[in-house]
C-alpha cells in the first residue's frame, strides 16, 4: 500500500513538469520569474521565487565547500561526505531516509563538486512540512555511520577501479592533473583509491562542521511556495542552525604552463582518444561571453563548427570533434577532443591546431557571429524551462556574484560581443604553443610526431 502511494506521488509530479514542459511550448511568459533576495540573521543568503504554476517545491542549497577546501592527502573528503549525508542521521538510517523520501514522492540528494557542496530537494506542495523534515535532517545531523563509510569507500574505489579501462577517462584525468598542477582542479572529485583509504569518519564530521554553515550557505527555493509559508518552514527545521566562522580556503592559482606537454598513454585501441587544450579563465572573468562566443564558432557548436566542418565533414577523420571552456571559481581550461583512428591521429591533431591558430590569427565571419550569438542567446531559455533548473540557476548567480538581473542582461552579454573581442580573447586565451596534448592509443600505430 504504501509503495503504490508513493508511486503515485512520483506519478503526479511527472505529470505536472510533462504538462509544465508542454505549456512551455505555448506560453511565451513561462521562463519569467522573480526572485526576492535576503539575508537572514545567521547569515544564510535566501533566494525565493514563487510560482503557483505547479504544486511543486524545489530546493537547492549550495555550501561553499568542495575540492577545493580539502588537502591533496585527503582528496575525495568532500565527495565522500556528501554521498555519507544521506545515509544516516541521528535519528534515521539510510533505510528510514529512502523509504520516509519515496513514501512522500520526493527527490533529496547531495553531491559534491569543485567549489562547492549541493543538497537538492524536490517535494509536492502538500508534503512541505516532511520534505523540510528531511532535508534539514541531513543537512544538520549526519551521523556518518561506520558501516555506511566502509560500504561507499568500497563502492567509490570499486567505480574508480573500473574506470580504469575507459580510455575517455584515463584522457581526461591526465589532462587537468597536467593543467592544474599541484591545484585541486587537478585532481578527480572522487579522489583516489590512496587518498579514500586515508580518509577516517573524523574527517568527515569535522569537513561538515567547519564548511556546513548557514553563513557559508546559499539557499534557493522555487515553486508553490509563499514567503510566508517558506519564512515559517525555515523557523522550523533551520532555525538551530547556528552560523560560525568557516575554515579559510588556501588555494593557490594554478600555474600556467610555458612549453607544450605531451602525454602518451599506452592503450590497445584501434581509434585514438585525444584531448588538446590548456589552461581557461574563471567564471567571473568579464571574457566569459566573448569565450563563449568564440568557442561556439571553433568547437562548441556542433555540426556548424569549425573543427567538425573541416575534421568530420571535410576529411573524414573523427565522427565527433568538439571543443569547450569549463569554467570554475579559481580558474578554468580549455578543452579540444576527438576519437580517430591511430593511424590518422597526427593528421587530425595537425588539423585541430590549424583550426585553432586561424582563429587567432583571423576575423570570424558575420556569419559565424551571428549564428553563434542566435544560438547561445535562444538556448539560453532552456537553462530556466523548469522550477528545478531555475533553483539551481539562482544559487549559481549568487555564488559566482552574477547578479540577481543575469537572465535579462544575458542576452545583452552575448549580443554585444564584436569579432574584434572574438579575435582578442582568441589570442589571449588559446595558447596552443603552452597547450597540453594527451594520446590514449596504440602508440606503435599512432606514430605520434609530436
Amino acid at each position: 500500500m504504501r509503495n503504490s502511494k508513493a508511486n503515485l506521488r512520483k506519478s503526479l509530479i511527472m505529470f505536472c513538469i510533462l504538462q509544465f514542459a508542454i505549456c512551455g511550448l505555448s506560453c511565451n511568459d513561462v521562463f519569467a520569474f522573480n526572485v526576492n533576495r535576503s539575508i537572514l540573521p545567521d547569515g544564510l543568503v535566501l533566494l525565493h521565487s514563487e510560482n503557483h504554476n505547479l504544486p511543486i517545491v524545489m530546493v537547492t542549497l549550495m555550501v561553499k565547500a568542495g575540492q577545493t577546501t580539502e588537502t591533496a592527502e585527503k582528496a575525495g573528503l568532500a565527495n565522500l561526505t556528501a554521498e555519507l549525508m544521506s545515509e544516516g542521521t541521528i535519528t534515521r538510517n539510510s533505510k528510514v531516509i529512502s523509504e520516509e523520501t519515496d513514501f512522500i514522492g520526493a527527490s533529496l540528494g547531495v553531491s559534491a563538486g569543485n567549489d562547492y557542496t549541493a543538497i537538492t530537494l524536490s517535494v509536492i506542495k502538500k508534503d512541505l512540512n516532511k520534505g523540510f523534515e528531511l532535508f534539514s535532517d541531513i543537512l544538520l545531523n549526519p551521523s556518518f555511520p561506520t558501516q555506511e563509510i566502509d560500504r561507499k569507500k568500497d563502492q567509490i574505489k570499486g567505480s574508480l577501479r573500473q574506470r580504469e579501462e575507459d580510455p575517455s577517462f584515463l584522457a581526461g584525468r591526465a589532462f587537468r592533473k597536467e593543467v592544474f598542477g599541484e591545484h585541486p582542479y587537478g585532481r578527480l572529485v572522487e579522489g583516489s583509491v590512496e587518498t579514500i583509504d586515508a580518509i577516517q569518519r573524523d574527517d568527515m564530521t569535522g569537513f561538515h562542521r567547519n564548511y556546513f554553515l548557514p553563513n557559508n550557505s546559499i539557499l534557493a527555493v522555487v515553486g508553490d511556495i509563499s514567503a510566508g509559508e517558506l519564512s515559517g518552514l525555515l523557523q522550523k527545521y533551520l532555525g538551530g542552525w547556528k552560523p560560525g566562522t568557516p575554515l579559510p580556503r588556501v588555494v593557490r592559482p594554478p600555474e600556467e604552463g610555458k612549453t607544450r606537454k605531451v602525454i602518451r598513454i599506452e592503450k590497445d585501441l584501434t581509434q585514438a582518444n585525444i584531448i588538446f587544450g590548456n589552461i581557461g579563465i574563471s567564471r567571473e572573468n568579464p571574457d566569459y561571453y566573448a569565450v563563449s562566443v568564440m568557442n561556439y564558432i571553433l568547437g562548441g557548436g556542433g555540426f556548424s563548427s569549425r573543427m567538425m566542418q573541416s575534421i568530420r565533414d571535410k576529411m573524414g577523420l573523427a565522427y565527433d570533434v568538439h571543443s569547450f571552456f569549463a569554467a570554475y571559481r579559481d580558474s578554468g581550461f580549455f578543452q579540444a577532443g576527438l576519437q580517430t583512428k591511430n593511424e590518422t591521429a597526427n593528421t587530425a591533431i595537425d588539423e585541430m591546431i590549424k583550426q585553432i591558430e586561424k582563429i587567432k590569427t583571423e576575423a570570424v565571419s558575420d556569419e559565424e557571429l551571428s549564428e553563434a550569438k542566435a544560438y547561445l542567446t535562444g538556448s539560453f531559455p532552456r537553462r530556466l524551462d523548469t522550477n528545478r533548473k531555475i533553483a539551481d540557476f539562482l544559487a549559481s548567480i549568487e555564488f559566482y556574484n552574477l547578479g540577481l538581473e543575469y537572465d535579462k542582461k544575458y542576452p545583452d552579454y552575448i549580443n554585444s560581443v564584436t569579432k574584434q573581442d572574438v579575435l582578442r580573447v582568441a589570442k589571449k586565451y588559446l595558447t596552443p604553443e603552452d597547450g597540453v596534448l594527451v594520446v590514449v592509443a596504440d602508440q606503435k600505430k599512432a606514430q605520434l610526431k609530436y
